[in-house]
C-alpha cells in the first residue's frame, strides 16, 4: 500500500490545501493529512478545531475515501516510520516556499534516506493563498469566500473575527 503524508499546520485549511489533498488522493492508496503540533507556534485554532475543519472539508468532496486526518509532534520521519510511509507531500506556491521545503526535504533525507518528498505545484487559482492571508483578510473585514472550503467558511470566518478583536 502506498501511503503519503501531507503535513502542515492547517491553521485553518484553505482551498489551496484542499486542492493538494484532492490531487494527492488520486496518486496514493492513502493520504494522511497530519496536523503538526508545534509547541513553539501559537496557532489561532486548536488541534481539535483544525482537525474538524479538515475532516468537514474532506467529507464535502466526493471520492476522498482514502484520506485520514491525524496529528503529530516531534520529528516527521518518526511519524512516517510509525505509519509505514516513505512519501511526504508538500505544496509549493513560490520560489520562497521551495527554498524552505527543499531544506526540509534534505534534512528528512539525512535522517532517513528512504523518505522522499514529492512537491506539488499549487493550482494557479490558489498561488497567493495561505492560512495567514486568510486570517489577515478576514480579521480586517475582507471577503474570504474564495479562500476557504465552503463547508467551513461561516464557522472559520466568525471565529477569526471574534478572536482578532
Amino acid at each position: 500500500m502506498r501511503i503519503a503524508v501531507y503535513p502542515g499546520s492547517f491553521d485553518p485549511i484553505t482551498k489551496g490545501h484542499l486542492d493538494i489533498i484532492k490531487r494527492a488522493s488520486k496518486m496514493f492508496d492513502k493520504v494522511i493529512v497530519a496536523v503538526v503540533l508545534n509547541p513553539s507556534k501559537h496557532p489561532m485554532f486548536s488541534f481539535e478545531e483544525r482537525r474538524d475543519f479538515i475532516v468537514k472539508s474532506v467529507e464535502s468532496v466526493p471520492g476522498l475515501d482514502n484520506i485520514e486526518v491525524d496529528a503529530f509532534e516531534g520529528l516527521l520521519v518518526d511519524y512516517m516510520h510509525k505509519h509505514n510511509s516513505k512519501i511526504i507531500v508538500k505544496g509549493l506556491r513560490f520560489i520562497s516556499d521551495f527554498e524552505y521545503e527543499f531544506q526540509m526535504a534534505l534534512t528528512n533525507r539525512k535522517l532517513d534516506e528512504d523518505i522522499e518528498t514529492m512537491f506539488m505545484v499549487t493550482c494557479y487559482k490558489y498561488s497567493y493563498l495561505s492560512s495567514s492571508i486568510v486570517k489577515e483578510v478576514c480579521s480586517l473585514g475582507g471577503d474570504v469566500t474564495d479562500m476557504l472550503p465552503e463547508v467551513i467558511l461561516d464557522t472559520v470566518s466568525e471565529e477569526i473575527k471574534k478572536r482578532t478583536k
